[in-house]
Parts: C-alpha cells; sequence; structure tokens
C-alpha cells in the first residue's frame, strides 16, 4: 500500500480549491435509485467512497456516463439488488444509505453489513426502527440483512438521535412513497439538507430542509433531475486548521460561510484571523496559539466530529491546555498515539475525551493513519514537524480527500506518494 512522505516545517502559500461534498455526494448517488429517469450530477470529489458508490450501483445494472472530468449522468431503469456486489458493500460505511432508496422500490432485497471507518460502535438501530415506523421489516444474521418492504407506508418517525444517515434513510424511503411523512428529530446537516434539495428536484415536495423536523410527500413517479453538490464543508474545515496551525496565510476557494460558522469562531478563539469573500476564506496567521479551553464536537451546528482530529493537531501548538471532548463517537482518537511519538503532549482521559497541552516541537516519524479524519490529521502534524514523517495506510485519506499531496504540493508542502 502507498505511503506519504513529507519533510515538515515549511510554511505554506497560495490557493487550494475545496471539492465537492463526500458527505452529500454518496447518499445523493444512492437516491438516484429512486427514480428510473436520469439524473446529471455534478462536482463530483473524485475519491475512493464516491468511487466505491458507483461501482456498487454499476453491479446493480445502472447505467453511468461520464459527461466531464466531475459530472455524470445516470440511469437506473433496470437495476437487480440482487446483483449487488458484496465486497464493496464491506468496504464503505455509506452502503447503508442504500436501505432507504431500495426499500423504496423493491418489496425484498438482501443488504450486507457496511464498511467504513473504524471510529466507533455507530449502532445501525436507530436506522432500522425508523424504517420500520415505516412499514419495512428487517431481519438480519451475522452477514446480511433480509429487508421486506411490502408493507411500505407513508406515515411518522421519530428518530432515536440525531443521526445524519438514518435521517437520509428516512428522507429517501419517504420521497418514494405516496402520501406524507413527517420526520422528527431530523438531522440538519449541510449534507443533508442538500440531499433533501437534490429529492425536491425529484419531484417530492419537502418542508422543514435544515430543521429538526420533515414532512416529506413523496410520490412513486418521480422525474429525473440535475443537481451540483455543495462544497464539502469538512475538507474546507481541515485546510483552514491547516494553515492557522502552521502560520500559513493561505486562501480556500469554493467555501460556503454558512457551513462553517462555529468552526471559524473556534479557530478565532486560537487568534486566528480571516478574510472572508462571497466563495473564498483567506486565513490571516495568528501571531500567537492561545489554547481553547474545551472544544465539544456536536450535531450540526455544533463543531462536527469530522474536524475533531485536525483540532487536536492545532492544540498541540497552542499555549495552554485544551479539552477535546467528542461527543458522538467513542473511538476518534487512535491519532493521539501517533502525536505523542511525534512529541504530542497529551493524556487519553476516556474513550471520550483527551487533554492536550502545548506547544510541543513535533518531530518526523513513521506513523499510521488509522481512519479518514486522522489520516488527514496526520498530514497537518507532518507539515508542523522537523524532519522527514512517513504515513502508512494512505488509503484513508484517499477516502475523503482528493490528490492531496498533489494540491498540498501546489502551496509549497513537500510531501510525497511512495509506492511500495
Amino acid at each position: 500500500m502507498d505511503y506519504f512522505e513529507i519533510i515538515g516545517g515549511k510554511k505554506l502559500s497560495g490557493v487550494i480549491d475545496v471539492k465537492g461534498s463526500k458527505n452529500a455526494t454518496t447518499p445523493i448517488l444512492a437516491a438516484t435509485i429512486l427514480t428510473k429517469k436520469e439524473c446529471i450530477l455534478d462536482n463530483l470529489p473524485l475519491i475512493e467512497d464516491v468511487f466505491r458508490m458507483i461501482e456498487i450501483l454499476e453491479s446493480m445494472g445502472a447505467k453511468i456516463k461520464w459527461i466531464s472530468k466531475r459530472k455524470i449522468s445516470i440511469r437506473n431503469e433496470k437495476i437487480n439488488p440482487e446483483k449487488m456486489d458484496l465486497e464493496k458493500i464491506k468496504e464503505l460505511r455509506s452502503s447503508i444509505l442504500l436501505l432507504g432508496s431500495l426499500s423504496a422500490r423493491f418489496d425484498n432485497f438482501k443488504l450486507y453489513h457496511p464498511g467504513g471507518c473504524v471510529i466507533g460502535k455507530r449502532p445501525l438501530g436507530t436506522h432500522f426502527e425508523a424504517m420500520r415506523n415505516l412499514g419495512i421489516d428487517i431481519k438480519h444474521n451475522n452477514k446480511f440483512y433480509n429487508i421486506n418492504a411490502k408493507k411500505r407506508k407513508a406515515g411518522k418517525v421519530v428518530l432515536r438521535e440525531l443521526s445524519v444517515t438514518a435521517t437520509e434513510n428516512a428522507m429517501m424511503l419517504a420521497t418514494g412513497m405516496q402520501g406524507k411523512t413527517t420526520i422528527k428529530i431530523a438531522a440538519c446537516e449541510p449534507h443533508v439538507s442538500d440531499l433533501g434539495n437534490f429529492l425536491v428536484s425529484l419531484g417530492a415536495k419537502i418542508k422543514g430542509i435544515g430543521t429538526h423536523t420533515l414532512e416529506i410527500t413523496g410520490s412513486k413517479n418521480l422525474h429525473g433531475a440535475r443537481h451540483k453538490i455543495i462544497p464539502d464543508a469538512n475538507e474546507a474545515a481541515t485546510f483552514l486548521i491547516m494553515a492557522v496551525a502552521t502560520g500559513s496565510p493561505i486562501i480556500i476557494n469554493n467555501v460556503c460561510e454558512d457551513h462553517l460558522d462555529l468552526v471559524l469562531e473556534k479557530l478565532r478563539e486560537f487568534g486566528a484571523d480571516f478574510k472572508i469573500s462571497k466563495n473564498s476564506i483567506e486565513v490571516i496567521p495568528a501571531k500567537k496559539l492561545v489554547a481553547v479551553s474545551k472544544i465539544d464536537t456536536r450535531t450540526y451546528p455544533g463543531v462536527p466530529s469530522d474536524v475533531q482530529a485536525p483540532f487536536g493537531v492545532l492544540a498541540t501548538q497552542a499555549q495552554g491546555e485544551t479539552l477535546i471532548f467528542d461527543t458522538i463517537f467513542e473511538g476518534r482518537f487512535n491519532y493521539i498515539g501517533e502525536l505523542q511519538k511525534m512529541g504530542a503532549k497529551a493524556e487519553i482521559l476516556d474513550p471520550h475525551r483527551v487533554l492536550i497541552k502545548g506547544p510541543a516541537k513535533l518531530k518526523g516519524k513513521t506513523i499510521t493513519s488509522f481512519d479518514l479524519r486522522a489520516g488527514a490529521t496526520l498530514i497537518i502534524a507532518a507539515l508542523l514537524a522537523s524532519g522527514k514523517t512517513s504515513i502508512d495506510n494512505i488509503y484513508q485519506v484517499d477516502r475523503g480527500y482528493e490528490k492531496i499531496e498533489e494540491r498540498l504540493e501546489k502551496l509549497g508542502a513537500d510531501i510525497k506518494r511512495i509506492k511500495k
């Protein structure tokens, strides 16, 4: 497997563009199953998770054509879930998003246990309870789920928690049925809203997009749609934190400020400032990084759990102590051990909390990326460190960041992809 080799200690400068949202693209790809008509999707990020979802759809019989580098035409007129590529399902956590769209269109099918990052338990009970409230019968064993959707019906769903993917599955199922469905305690992240806007383009009537209560009037006769994927807020946040941590005056293009409100506020607390334009943010580095006493991740509009780890490496460079409290996942501190190898002063207090003391002079080491966001975090750490850092298991980074090494090289980073 490839690895990154990074020589750290360099200031970065220049412009970097944010690609389309990974977390919007995968559910929208799944949602194209709801219609037999052509859908055209633009601004797709060219990343492994998106490629895997496309391959899963193609394995079922979807006809997909690349119109241009980031635009596809997709037609799901003749698909068969029995032909689903099982190995691809095992690789992709987002494959659980097929549950809602396939339940709207097929009476019976099997869905194999999804794969993805190991960042905690991530139980699927909220998904299944939402589906059962809409008439879907789900039985499972150690390998797969048997879904019987013959008695699907519109109704009321009260989600057990603010689950993004459970909300999205319920939205897709509601869109593909006649009648009005109400979803309460719905997640309202920007990528959930982007899915909602796509479903409206298909012909659904949805009230409450961007709120915790959705009213969806669906249809069995949805039409095709054209849709442009929103920018990736998590990628934008990663680049913002990278610029602040390395003291680099980077301009980040193709961003939506409204999706980054609390991230920007936390970075201001660390001492950074910004020049914000319509579609770009220029980072004004801090003269001195000052620790933020506490960063706790929450569902939107809170600080996303996906940027908890980048904030962790930033905290190693700030004067004072920062408590990182991941309220959502209990397995997202794998990166701390790798930072400790590099010289970070950090103590894991329990599965949800870590205390980081700074500033620390990081030194290059051979380290491992355990999940997608940890991988991006370790790249930032390597850019900060003196000497050479090697990062293994970079497939995890490729799952969510498109050709990251080429983009960082243009900013002046000394980073190379090495093939074993």
